[in-house]
């Protein structure tokens, strides 16, 4: 009979991986506490508006397509990938807005006309985040580098040999300062750590990797919504046998201190010697795996990432100034990342970044009319802390004056409204102090401390999503998915 493998959450990272198991031959059964699956790639509908409530950005779609191969399919046999461009329309306190293109002549173009004397570094820096890429993909965010014998192979020396090329001794905010001189335009490349919930002025200049893959290798939207992907991997797990249970909480991972022997979930008892844990992998350890406190709380001493406020705003009328992809930049950079990861305090002053997924799938709002998602970064939660309405309402106010300061007076053009808290992103998801992108990468070392994919107290345990190995974002979550089946195929030489 067929190996039984339990998947514990249905995120991204558990439907890639559950569809991959049973590609391999397993006897996968997936459980989800919520009534949907996706995790924080959700969709919400109201009053004729339709939202992405999590990612809006596709990135590296070669890992889809790899993906979809693996299943015996084709990515555009089921999806509809629209390359955005610009990809983000940038907007500086009392400045021009600039709109940044993966187009490298277009790109080009923008820059000599908005920061003529940086223009021609821009080239240089993608170089040298090229290199970072080239140097840390295959090694550090492809394979399992936990698993020491796997890094060590040949096909990997070449890459450990340029180690010095993924720059991990400088922060993001030092090196990008290296190229360029105009204080906007280095906010602009900053802003890239928070792609992973970091603090530009602490996390390793390795993440200058991000705008590469943004703006080096295109960001892309999925024709219908992202949401399009979580049901179309549904869709994929059920054709490969996949047995979705989804309503049902998994209370425990059952183990005998050595060895995994299944779940208890919903009152009822599943065994398996196999679980691959799609859960936040601090929450994991605190409720669901007892009998390992040490390590629990050497997860709890890792500094969890940024939360957000996100605000679903269906707009009457359109924003001509506005593109697909937005951002409104605080006055004061430093000051607003000190306060939300030294002070903890939301921002006097916040960065609101606004997508409007309308602009390329106009079902999405009703005839004339936008759909808004605005997030602002705020600290994740203090000592299982409570969120209080008038911060969300503080908030809101400093995005209405902030848009109001652009020349968009937009508040009496809200005609519905629905807020996600870091309250609601640590309840709805388990998410470790509400944080979005799990552990914070605000160490040189944190961005390769990432818990591992594979458990070392546990055997048959293993991890995939944004709070393991190689860390959040679509495409990461689901590289984290195929490590993870990787190791378990070899673990039980199927």
């Amino acid at each position: 009979m067929p190996e039984k493998v339990i998947v514990i959450g249905g995120g991204v990272g558990g439907l890639t991986g559950a569809v991959r198991l049973a590609r391999m031959g397993y006897d996968v059964r997936l459980f989800e506490k919520n009534k949907t699956l996706g995790g924080k790639m959700g969709r919400l509908s109201m009053k004729g508006y339709t939202f992405d409530t999590g990612p809006t950005l596709i990135t590296m779609p070669q890992v889809l397509e790899e993906m979809f191969r693996f299943a015996g399919t084709t990515l555009s046999a089921h999806l509809g990938l629209k390359p955005v461009d610009p990809v983000c329309r940038y907007f500086f306190p009392g400045d021009v807005p600039f709109d940044a293109s993966a187009s490298q002549d277009i790109m080009m173009d923008h820059l000599r006309r908005s920061f003529s004397q940086d223009a021609e570094n821009y080239s240089r820096f993608m170089s040298y985040a090229g290199r970072i890429y080239r140097s840390a993909v295959p090694v550090f965010i492809e394979s399992p580098v936990h698993e020491i014998r796997k890094t060590l192979r040949w096909k990997h020396v070449p890459g450990l040999l340029r180690m010095y090329q993924i720059d991990p001794f400088r922060t993001v905010h030092q090196a990008v300062s290296r190229y360029f001189s105009d204080h906007r335009l280095v906010q602009l490349f900053d802003r890239y750590a928070t792609y992973n919930g970091s603090d530009p002025y602490r996390a390793p200049a390795t993440l200058n990797v991000i705008p590469y893959v943004e703006l080096g290798l295109g960001g892309f939207y999925i024709q219908g919504g992202l949401y399009r992907l979580v049901e179309t991997l549904e869709k994929l797990a059920r054709i490969s046998g996949v047995r979705i249970h989804t309503g049902i909480r998994v209370n425990r991972v059952l183990h005998d201190g050595g060895q995994v022997r299944g779940i208890a979930a919903g009152g009822e008892q599943y065994d398996s010697k196999i679980v691959l844990c799609n859960a936040d992998v601090v929450v994991a350890h605190q409720k669901l795996i007892p009998g390992f406190p040490r390590i629990t709380r050497r997860y709890e001493g890792l500094e969890p990432s940024l939360s957000g406020v996100i605000f679903f705003w269906g707009m009457r009328g359109f924003t001509p100034q506005l593109k697909q992809h937005n951002i409104l930049f605080s006055g004061d950079y430093r000051t607003e990342f000190r306060q939300i990861f030294q002070a903890l305090t939301p921002p006097d002053d916040p960065t609101v970044y606004i997508s409007i997924s309308s602009r390329a799938d106009a079902a999405h709002a009703p005839g004339g009319c936008e759909n808004w998602f605005v997030l602002v970064n705020v600290p994740y939660m203090q000592d299982g802390g409570t969120w209080h309405a008038c911060e969300t309402d503080r908030i809101r106010q400093s995005v209405l004056k902030k848009l109001r300061d652009a020349g968009m007076d937009i508040e009496n053009r809200i005609a519905c409204e629905t807020v996600l808290t870091p309250a609601d992103i640590a309840d709805r998801f388990e998410s470790n102090a509400g944080s979005i992108y799990g552990i914070s990468s605000n160490t040189r070392s944190s961005a390769f401390r990432r818990p591992p994919n594979r458990s070392r107290r546990l055997r048959g345990l293993y991890f995939c999503g944004g709070s393991t190995h190689p860390g959040g974002g679509v495409p990461m979550c689901m590289l984290s998915a195929k490590i993870s089946a990787e190791l378990i195929r070899e673990y039980t030489n199927v």
